[in-house]
């Protein structure tokens, strides 16, 4: 019996160093440039959308739009969208060229919007 909790023991412990070397590698947390690159000014993010009728009801649209999507992934249901007198910026992760293209095409088609500013980042795993 002592020999066998032994051995699930180190099974345990075997398991756990395996899990925590594949989160950090396979996703590093450390994502410091990218907020040194929004604290910048230089990129828009959600605290610089007006609190107009008109961005919000865009902004709205284009979350709905891409939502209805069920072929999208969970990274592009929740892209960031940033409406600023009708021109919106969509930024984040998505995984692949295909849903960039899908997202912002989904943006175009919404009214209201004069152009779409793509930013959405492949992510490859």
């Amino acid at each position: 019996m002592k020999k066998m909790s032994v051995v699930v023991g180190a099974l345990a412990l075997a398991l756990g160093w395996a899990q925590q070397s594949y989160a950090q590698h396979a996703y590093p947390a450390d994502n410091t440039g990218k907020n040194v690159r929004d604290r910048s000014g230089d990129t828009l993010t959600a605290g610089d959308q007006p609190e107009n009728a008109a961005d919000r009801d865009i902004t709205q649209g284009v979350r709905k739009a891409i939502v209805a999507d069920k072929g999208l992934s969970t990274n592009a249901h929740n892209v960031k969208i940033i409406t600023v007198n009708g021109v919106v910026t969509l930024r984040g992760p998505v995984n692949s060229a295909a849903e960039k293209t899908k997202v912002a095409s989904a943006a175009h088609h919404v009214a209201g919007v004069k152009r779409v500013d793509n930013q959405l980042e492949v992510v490859s795993r």
